[in-house]
């Protein structure tokens, strides 16, 4: 069965390797520098230290969320346990590891989740600084937090609903 497939015919998981070359040679001043443009490993989600590290990242997330974003901590519940779970889930698929979100709920339908909240571009932009946070809290190097940043801003900015 064709992992990319969903319950839904028409329905395609999206991750974050999607349109990458397989084993794609970073170079810098024509140096080998790593297999991937987010470093050695087979995917993101084993180049940042699979399972655990990915929910550290989602709890990192939404504590900097909780800490100093009074803009996005009014879109969330008063408890997080259940946010900081799905996102944890999210994060596992999209960077190549277990499609846990999918698995439970099906497609994650991004935008279509997001349209109750009024998101313009400082919002996203609000989202992305946390989520940079969070990605130095965890201490996350490059090249993967830059691969990480180059896809999860575009991610944010489709957000934008206003």
């Amino acid at each position: 069965m064709d992992d990319r497939r969903l319950s839904h015919p028409t329905e395609h998981r999206i991750r974050l390797t999607d349109g990458l070359a397989p084993n794609h040679q970073m170079t810098i001043d024509g140096q080998p520098t790593a297999t991937h443009p987010w470093g050695d490993e087979a995917s993101p989600y084993i180049q940042l230290g699979g399972d655990h590290a990915v929910n550290a990242l989602a709890n990192s997330f939404y504590d900097v969320v909780e800490e100093s974003s009074p803009t996005l901590q009014a879109m969330l519940p008063k408890n997080t346990v259940n946010t900081r779970r799905k996102f944890y889930m999210y994060l596992s698929g999209w960077l190549g590891g277990p499609p846990l979100y999918e698995m439970k709920w099906g497609h994650p339908q991004l935008r279509r989740r997001h349209m109750p909240f009024p998101i313009g571009a400082e919002e996203a932009a609000e989202w992305m600084r946390c989520m940079r946070e969070a990605i130095a809290r965890e201490e996350i190097g490059d090249p993967l937090a830059s691969f990480l940043d180059s896809r999860l801003s575009p991610l944010a900015d489709h957000m934008i609903n206003k």
